[in-house]
């Protein structure tokens, strides 16, 4: 299995448009987030040949302008594609979803999307002193777990946490995303490098709103367990 990055903050060439935001696609069909425009998230889909009629469903981490961007010329493309969200979601995401005649699917627990591929449901997270649900995606391969997240408001360890509750027995090969540490001082980027490693993963891939400091610090300590996520690249798992 696979997962394409489609829109990150760095990019693997020109061909491929950067800007603030996240998207992948993982097993040619599901699409997760969708970055912050629409013209640069299909201009990237393009240049990777991937096509909107090839989608079998959406899932969004939060409800924030760059990981929804995308979506509406989505739904706009293609009718009755399944959105799968959380129900702390503001009424506005929800009624133009419903609008765009999008099938919303609120998850608030583990909620299987195809073979193999998850959505967390609803974590409990903040965000600039609001409450800020989100949920993350998880997918199993013969190596083991990808946790994908958006922005992990609620917390990354948080997060894995729950995957962990719910997959008990498989290990955890890839957490890939934005682990949401910007500004966040070496000494905590520290303490969450070591609570992967207690919880035993394997490769890290940090983006989007991770920072600077902990994309290095990620890097010094996975070394070649690194993963550099940039716009463009293939990620096999």
């Amino acid at each position: 299995m696979e997962i394409k990055v489609l829109f990150d903050k760095l990019n693997l060439d020109e061909r491929f448009l950067t800007g603030w935001g996240f998207s992948v696609l993982v097993d040619d069909c599901i699409l997760f987030d969708t970055g912050e425009k629409p013209s640069l998230l299909l201009k990237n889909m393009e240049s990777m040949g991937v096509d909107i009629s090839s989608l079998t469903a959406v899932v969004i981490s939060h409800d924030h302008w760059d990981h929804t961007g995308g979506l509406w010329e989505i739904l706009s493309s293609k009718e009755r594609l399944k959105v799968y969200g959380c129900p702390g979601f503001s009424a506005g995401f929800k009624n133009k979803v419903g609008g765009l005649k999008g099938e919303l699917i609120e998850s608030d627990k583990v909620t299987e999307i195809a073979k193999d591929i998850y959505a967390t449901g609803e974590i409990t997270g903040e965000y600039e002193g609001q409450y800020m649900p989100e949920q993350a995606l998880v997918v199993r391969s013969d190596n083991g777990l990808s946790v994908i997240t958006g922005c992990a408001h609620p917390g990354i360890v948080k997060i894995l946490g729950k995957v962990r509750e719910t997959f008990s027995t498989e290990d955890i090969y890839l957490v890939l995303g934005g682990f949401h540490l910007m500004g966040s001082d070496r000494r905590m980027i520290n303490v969450i490098v070591d609570e992967f490693r207690k919880l035993g993963v394997k490769k890290a891939g940090p983006c989007h709103c991770s920072g600077d400091e902990a994309e290095s610090i990620f890097r010094d300590k996975y070394k070649d367990d690194f993963v550099q996520v940039k716009a463009g690249e293939i990620i096999q798992i």
